[in-house]
């Protein structure tokens, strides 16, 4: 059987398809680039705006349209909360309402009919390499119990839950034998370890889940992903600033610079906690990769709600930003809101906000250039840096890749470079 994956979403989903690749190839499927090609389709969908559920439904009908004698399994976020309305699609033969790869595998090999899903176990198969470049993902946690009104991801996903150290370390093991970094994602992985402690014992937390790793996984550098600032305790800022393993590069989301705007979001911390924590971190280490999403045109989003926004980003010592002008997302408290912003403005203060992200970028690598870097050499010619800065590299760069190497930062351009 060939099969063709379609992925759409955050990282978490991407480690959600690759532990599919890897149950369908253990049972005899081959994985294909090419659509016409394909037996099988797997569509592994993203929820976060409406318009996500739309883009999904449209690969349905563009991989229908490519191959007509293909046969369509759906998973995923969007899966999880409409698995009706795609069981519903031509060419759909099969929907699996998340992201468990073992029911995956039996709906495709061999064929079954709808599965049912409530909520998947965590962590029941574990990855033995991410067939997607030379850094490898590994999913600490999946689903939230926080209740941001524009999300409804929590929705499709589930209460947050912890996989246990030991299948991480073991997982960890495994994926360091093909990758020089792995990165710890998950949906909030700030929350790792919360169901795992039981009364006043709080022996599991994502800080003393990387002192963990770093201690049994040698000869691989980590990585977190996406963590909220104010879940970042003391003892992760001095792993961060003394081992050398857990690399300086944190993406932490702000969403917004406003107190008004982040209680309209339901987001638990305010502007300063946010803005204090940042700072406390950035202090301690002598330089920080350092990202955040920010969405702007939130409902009721006055002009000094995005200066103060601004303001912020201004502050704070990004390196760069991913800017989202709000989009409406059914089944979300967001979207009952009153005084929804005109998209205009809203494009406005986001492009505002990108050109200031790409200002505090460009200063930040010019400061970068002469001085040493950790790279992860991958395909194509370029490489990552520890503080997740895009280098070209000069020299012969394939016959590094995979590997981790330390060089000197030069600037061509704008551009970073460095020879290999």
């Amino acid at each position: 059987m060939k099969v063709h994956f379609v992925t759409f979403g955050c990282k978490a989903n991407q480690y959600d398809t690759e532990k599919f690749r890897q149950e369908l190839e253990a049972r005899g499927a081959l994985v294909v680039d090419d659509v016409r090609q394909a037996d099988t389709v797997v569509i592994n969908t993203c929820t976060v705006t409406n318009q996500a559920d739309v883009e999904a439904r449209k690969a349905i009908r563009r991989a229908r349209r490519d191959n007509p004698a293909v046969q369509i399994v759906v998973a995923g976020c969007s899966a999880a909360l409409y698995p009706s309305d795609y069981a519903a699609m031509e060419a759909v033969v099969g929907v699996v309402r998340g992201h468990d790869p073992l029911e995956l595998a039996a709906l495709i090999a061999p064929q079954s009919p709808l599965l049912e899903h409530d909520e998947e176990p965590i962590g029941a198969v574990l990855l033995a390499r991410d067939e997607r470049g030379t850094r490898g993902w590994m999913k600490i946690q999946d689903g939230c119990d926080r209740h941001c009104s524009f999300c409804a991801t929590r929705l499709a996903r589930g209460a947050s839950r912890s996989r246990l150290p030991a299948d991480l370390v073991a997982e960890a093991i495994g994926l360091a034998q093909h990758h020089a970094e792995i990165v710890l994602t998950g949906i909030h992985i700030g929350h790792y370890g919360v169901d795992l402690n039981h009364g006043k014992q709080k022996d599991f937390s994502l800080s003393r889940l990387v002192e963990t790793l770093i201690a049994q996984v040698p000869n691989v550098r980590f990585r977190l992903g996406s963590v909220e600032a104010t879940e970042i305790d003391d003892h992760l800022i001095e792993i961060l600033a003394d081992t050398g393993r857990l690399v300086p590069h944190l993406h932490v989301p702000m969403q917004a610079g406003s107190d008004n705007v982040l209680r309209a979001m339901r987001r638990w911390h305010t502007r300063e906690q946010y803005r204090r924590r940042v700072l406390e971190i950035s202090e301690r280490l002598p330089y920080l990769g350092l990202g955040a999403d920010v969405i702007v045109g939130f409902p009721g989003e006055s002009d000094d709600d995005h200066a103060q926004t601004r303001a912020l980003v201004d502050e704070l010592p990004y390196t760069y930003l991913h800017v989202f002008p709000y989009s409406v997302r059914d089944n979300t408290v967001a979207a009952a809101l009153p005084n929804h912003i005109p998209r205009q403005i809203a494009t406005t203060r986001s492009s505002e906000l990108r050109e200031l992200a790409l200002e505090k970028g460009l200063r930040y690598r010019r400061a970068r250039a002469g001085q040493g870097a950790e790279i992860v050499v991958e395909a194509g010619g370029f490489g990552l840096t520890e503080d997740y800065l895009r280098v070209r590299l000069l020299g012969d760069p394939n016959s590094r890749l995979g590997q981790r190497l330390f060089t000197a930062l030069a600037i061509e351009n704008d551009e970073l470079v460095a020879y290999v």
